[in-house]
């Protein structure tokens, strides 16, 4: 393990300002978040808080919340945002190493929305391919040493079999000795055996194991009859449809 706790403390705050006044940033605050696997997914709806959580930690570890590698210090400039200046870790020898020096730090942020852009500037010219393989050729050409990976819904641009791929990779970096965190909304990548499932809701964070995650629950039942779901989304169906 890298990091074994995150953390944030404040000696007062505003509950009904954001993003104090998100469940899991509130128990973050009072109780922290430990890990206890190599891989953790953090699950929930749009909205939960999940994407806070993970930027907040990869910017508490020192990474760019635009997106990239450790090699690159802020190359956008932005500044941290007001729970990532706050975060704190206990981490295992290696892992206070990598967060007190720039030379020794290692480590990915991967978040969907700006992956493309950050992938261009780490020279890996996602341009000359699809979206989903410009996804792809960050896994297998920077996630390569030994560090804290960081990923928002990597599975936003990946196929069925792609997903299939990232498991891989994810499994193959934990056995080398790295660090994932990954907000997701994939019933695929939740499925890594051995990883530690948070879902984040209005309850804050509860582990689960991945069968009774609720996300999991409805991608089962949709696919036995996708009819009962779409009846509320698109009105009554016809019987032979």
């Amino acid at each position: 393990m890298i990091i074994e706790r995150a953390y944030a403390h404040l000696s007062s705050y505003d509950a009904d300002a954001w993003p104090w006044s998100v469940p899991c940033v509130r128990q973050l605050l009072g109780e922290g978040l430990r890990f206890t696997a190599p891989v953790t997914f953090l699950v929930g709806e749009n909205g939960s808080g999940k994407s806070t959580l993970v930027e907040a930690l990869a910017e508490g570890f020192g990474l760019d919340s635009y997106g990239g590698s450790h090699d690159w210090k802020y190359a956008s400039h932005r500044s941290k945002s007001v729970l990532g200046e706050r975060i704190r870790f206990d981490a295992a020898p290696r892992g206070r190493r990598m967060a007190g020096s720039w030379s020794a730090r290692k480590g990915f942020f991967l978040r969907a929305e700006t992956a493309m852009d950050a992938l261009d500037r780490e020279g890996l010219a996602p341009d000359t391919v699809s979206h989903g393989e410009g996804f792809l050729a960050a896994f297998r050409g920077k996630f390569l040493r030994t560090g804290l990976y960081v990923m928002d819904e990597p599975e936003a641009a990946l196929s069925f079999s792609s997903c299939l791929e990232l498991i891989g990779h994810m499994d193959q970096l934990a056995k080398n000795g790295s660090q994932i965190v990954c907000a997701t909304h994939s019933p695929l990548l939740t499925a890594l055996p051995g990883a530690d499932v948070i879902e984040v809701g209005e309850h804050g964070m509860r582990r689960v194991e991945w069968r009774d995650l609720g996300l999991v629950d409805h991608w089962r039942r949709y696919l036995a009859d996708p009819r009962a779901y779409l009846r509320h989304v698109v009105g009554p169906l016809d019987a032979d449809e």
